[in-house]
């Protein structure tokens, strides 16, 4: 992964240093330090660009650096996922150059209150739900699981509500102060994968935001572009930080000797050519595509991946042993891979809108 490392002491220089003095079951503990360390380095901006104080990272630079983020902490690179596609889901305008000028000057956490985490789940029907008051809303609902949810400076929530002169409801976008009343953080005992990345409960009970808080995406049996964009982000993005994880395992392979020649070179194969067609969609991306066939494109490539993980991580794993499983990192690296399948949009979720989609018909995802 030497581009990674170049492009992550490029954006983020000192880092790489600081957290190669850390043990990964340090980095995997509830106390990790790699979420401080990577506040400290400037990384909550990454992808913020130089005018508003960030580090200017296009997409392909930073699906680089979270992969390599993935390989040192499996904790680590979902809780910073977790931030990342949050900036990027914010919709354009003066109100997010003044937020995101604040989240990269600050160096703030944002949190993300979007799909919850079970099988099935619709990925844009929110179980937050908001009450009209004066000038502004009360909103309350959970969100399980909730990464960075002690560390979060400002959570973001999608919430259903109906603006004033609209008659039906729609997807708004709400920006909340982590310290707000009536904010609550629920643990979620006995996590047993990426205990590092502060995975809990989220819980709103009847928090007052003002009308500039909330930005409206649109309704909900529609794709526009505000949601695309998010959808391709995190596509992008979640996929480059579980290869990271398998990247691990193979580089402890390597460094081991372990398996044949044909072995090991097969799993660095699979791997940068997984990475190469992370790197290719995350350009076509920046280069402004945002269309439903983007998406699709996107999709299709975190399932992808998501097959290269499994199978490359699964030898990797094997060739390490079972005493480097049962006392090693392995077992960490190894499990932590296999949680990309939980991510949302689910396979069993997906499969049947894509397959509408191949034949014709408009994407929507539910």
């Amino acid at each position: 992964m030497t581009r990674e490392r170049e492009t992550i002491d490029c954006f983020l220089p000192g880092l790489a240093s600081k957290i190669a003095d850390i043990s990964l079951a340090q980095l995997e503990s509830a106390d990790n330090p790699g979420l401080a360390l990577f506040r400290d380095a400037g990384g909550t901006g990454l992808l913020i660009d130089a005018q508003r104080g960030g580090c200017g990272a296009d997409l392909a630079a930073a699906a680089r650096v979270h992969r390599m983020l993935g390989s040192w902490s499996p904790s680590l690179a979902i809780a910073v996922n977790m931030h990342s596609c949050t900036v990027a889901a914010i919709p354009p305008g003066p109100a997010a150059d003044m937020l995101l000028g604040l989240v990269a000057e600050n160096q703030l956490y944002l949190a993300s209150a979007f799909a919850e985490g079970i099988p099935g789940a619709s990925v844009i029907s929110p179980k937050l739900r908001g009450e009209r008051i004066e000038g502004g809303w009360r909103i309350s609902g959970s969100k399980k699981p909730c990464s960075l949810s002690k560390s979060m400076d400002l959570l973001t929530a999608s919430v259903l509500l109906r603006p004033d002169g609209v008659d039906e409801d729609q997807l708004a976008l709400a920006v909340i102060p982590a310290a707000s009343p009536g904010i609550e953080v629920r643990p979620l005992d006995g996590i047993a994968v990426f205990p590092g990345s502060e995975t809990h409960e989220v819980v709103l009970r009847d928090v007052e935001i003002t009308d500039d808080a909330v930005s409206y995406l649109g309704a909900t049996d529609t794709l526009n572009t505000a949601i695309s964009g998010a959808w391709l982000t995190f596509s992008v993005l979640v996929s480059a930080c579980y290869l990271g994880m398998a990247s691990g395992l193979v580089e402890r392979v390597l460094e081991a000797r372990r398996g044949t020649a044909a072995d090991r070179m097969m799993m660095v194969g699979d791997l940068d050519t997984a990475m190469a067609a992370i790197e290719s969609v995350a350009a076509e991306i920046g280069a402004g595509a945002d269309d439903p066939a983007t998406v699709a494109r996107a999709l299709h490539l975190r399932f992808a991946t998501q097959r290269v993980i499994e199978r490359t991580s699964a030898l990797a794993t094997e060739l390490l042993g079972g005493i480097a499983f049962m006392t090693g990192d392995s077992a960490r690296l190894y499990t932590g891979c296999r949680a990309l399948a939980f991510h949302p949009p689910s396979r069993m979720n997906i499969a049947e809108p894509l397959d509408r989609f191949l034949a014709g018909e408009p994407l929507i995802v539910t």
